[in-house]
Order: structure tokens, then sequence, then C-alpha cells
């Protein structure tokens, strides 16, 4: 049931967000005890966020947990275009509740913490050299990798439930691999939802939203998903 679906989606974004933003939060904010963990930590703590949601989601519906997969699988022929619109709004709610949960755990030590790009930090990308073709490019990049390997997976056998701890390997690896100019969003969702309740929420010492920014970690994901997902059908399987 496409009830059942949504709040797969929404339930799992959620999950997403809230571990995802949580360890970048444990890793940035002042006074936490992760403090300065490392990109290291920051790339696990993202992949096992990844598992996590997709356990949890898939047992109501196909954990997508990402708009620009859910265009790609669209595109494939395996959702109908009619899903595409709830299942993105349903990302985008969880997203944006995740985010708040951030927010509500680590509520001391957003006050403790003055620098406004670091506030940022938590909630949305942000490229380590701004330059919007090239960050767009990396962002479709990532997603192309991310799109391809998780439809490959499915012709490989893999045994019953195992699928989301593959993939939450492949979200290390892209993240260690292609996560350092742009902070590897390859989820629209992912950027978008935590970036509105960043400039809605009444956080101590936060800045700009960098709007200017939002478009790439929008559009990068999801024309490298459908590449991927054109990719894909091309191979003689």
């Amino acid at each position: 049931m496409l009830t059942h679906e949504l709040l797969g989606e929404f339930f799992g974004t959620c999950l997403l967000v809230l571990l995802g933003d949580g360890i970048v939060a444990n890793n940035c904010l002042a006074k936490s005890k992760g403090k300065d963990a490392g990109w290291l930590a920051i790339t696990l703590g993202w992949g096992l966020a990844v598992m996590v949601g997709s356990y949890a989601s898939g047992i109501l519906g196909p954990a997508h947990l990402n708009p620009a997969v859910t265009i790609a699988f669209a595109v494939k022929g395996s959702l109908p275009w009619s899903s595409v619109l709830p299942y993105i709004l349903a990302q985008l709610a969880g997203g944006f509740i995740g985010a708040i949960l951030v927010w509500l755990a680590y509520y001391k030590h957003f006050e403790e913490t003055t620098d406004s790009d670091t506030i940022l930090g938590i909630f949305s990308t942000e490229p380590a050299i701004r330059s919007y073709l090239h960050n767009f490019i990396t962002e479709a990049i990532g997603t192309f990798v991310l799109v391809f390997a998780v439809m490959t997976f499915a012709k490989n056998n893999l045994a019953a439930g195992l699928n989301p701890l593959i993939v939450s390997g492949l979200i290390v690896s892209i993240g260690l691999s292609i996560g350092g100019p742009t902070g590897y969003a390859i989820n629209p969702a992912r950027d978008l939802a935590p970036r509105l309740a960043h400039s809605v929420l009444p956080i101590s010492h936060k800045g700009r939203s960098d709007w200017a920014y939002a478009w790439v970690p929008i559009f990068g994901p999801i024309v490298g998903a459908i590449l991927a997902s054109l990719a894909y059908m091309a191979l003689p399987l």
C-alpha cells in the first residue's frame, strides 16, 4: 500500500538525517564528547545512518530515502511516476523532523557554538572550494555511483536482508573517496530538508542558510541518478 510506503520513507529518512546530521554535530559542536573525531567518523556515521534508516523503512516499502533514487527508479520503470511526488514529500518531511531532533539533542551544544558556518554544516552541505559547476559535477558523480551500484547489487543474488548493510558500505566508500569537495550530499532530502530546518529554527548564533548553493545538492544528485538509471538500462542484462 502506498500509505505504508510513504510511512517507511518518512521514518527511514527521519532516522537517516537524525543519525547522519547527528554524527556531524557530535564531531563539530563545542564541548561535545565526540568533538574533532574526524572525517572517518563522519563517513562511518553516515554509512551506519543509511543502514539504520534502510532497515527501518524496508519493512514498509522500498527504502529509497532519497528523491534522486526515487526518480531514478521511476526512470527505470520500477516505480510508478504517480508515486514520485508523494515519496519525495514524505522524504522531505522525514528529513525536516530528523534535523529538528538533532537540534533538540544537541541544544546546549548549539548554544556553546558561536561559529555560524559550523552550525550550518550540521544541517546542510557546503563546498570546500566554491565552484558551482564543479560542485554540481561532484554531486552528480557521487550520486551516479550510488544509484548505479544499488541497481547492480540487485543482480548479485545477495542474501535476504543484506542489501542495506552493503549500501551502508557503499555510502562510506563514496564519502571517503569523493566526499571531500562538497561533503557528498548525494541526496536532495538530506540537504534541502535540514537546510529548511536551519532557516526556521531559533538556533543560537546561526547565520545564513546559504540558499545560493542549495540548488547544487538538489539538482546535481538528480542528474547523476538519472544518468545512472540510463546507464544501467543500457547494460546487456
